[in-house]
């Protein structure tokens, strides 16, 4: 194969890759922003369960039910469930994206690999008006890769922490949530997707 086949078929995979970045970003912000209203929700039914376990049904108008204390707390608890299975669906969308991205990236390499004696070095560097050079763009899809990882992973973490009778955990949830999304992260992948806009228009 020829060095200018070489850096074309790289080319293609790079180009696939980064179509499917941009699909695949869509998902991903669209069910971070389902999960918002279940993580207000499991922060609210953290504050109904610390109250709950403040009142002494024993000192109310409510002690002639003595059974009361323990169904609120069953319900409360089963609705926890409830909202972290949701999550748990969401979180499945988000694996999925993470796959897909890391599995096009993966074939990006592997057609470069494949193909790196030929294009050499002095090639793979090589900038033009319309595209960056391929080590460029290599490198921009692995950090685009570990942003992907790493924000799936903080997620999973933070979701494993939540139980029903640790109430600050759950009320703080929204907040804890956020504090795993990085501006930078998202720069990231917008300023990539603009740096390879006339890349991606070429023909």
């Amino acid at each position: 194969m020829s060095k200018q086949a070489a850096i074309l078929s790289v080319h293609q995979a790079t180009k696939k890759c980064f179509e499917v970045i941009g699909q695949q970003q869509s998902v991903w912000d669209c069910t971070l922003a389902d999960c918002l209203p279940l993580l207000s929700s499991l922060s609210s039914l953290g504050e109904q369960l610390q109250s709950c376990s403040k009142v002494h049904f024993k000192n109310t108008p409510l002690q002639g039910f003595p059974e009361l204390e323990q169904r609120l707390r069953y319900k409360l608890i089963q609705a926890v469930e409830t909202v972290l299975g949701k999550l748990g669906e969401k979180m499945s969308v988000l694996q999925t994206v993470r796959d897909a991205v890391s599995n096009q990236v993966a074939t990006v390499f592997q057609q470069y690999e494949q193909h790196a004696d030929t294009i050499g070095l002095s090639a793979s560097i090589e900038r033009s008006s319309l595209a960056p050079s391929v080590a460029d763009m290599l490198e921009w899809l692995q950090d685009i890769d570990r942003f992907y990882r790493n924000q799936f992973l903080k997620r999973k973490l933070l979701l494993q922490t939540i139980k029903p009778d640790n109430f600050s955990h759950m009320q703080a949830l929204p907040q804890s949530w956020n504090r795993v999304s990085t501006q930078k992260g998202q720069e990231l992948i917008q300023d990539t997707l603009m740096k390879v806009s006339f890349f991606m228009d070429s023909h």
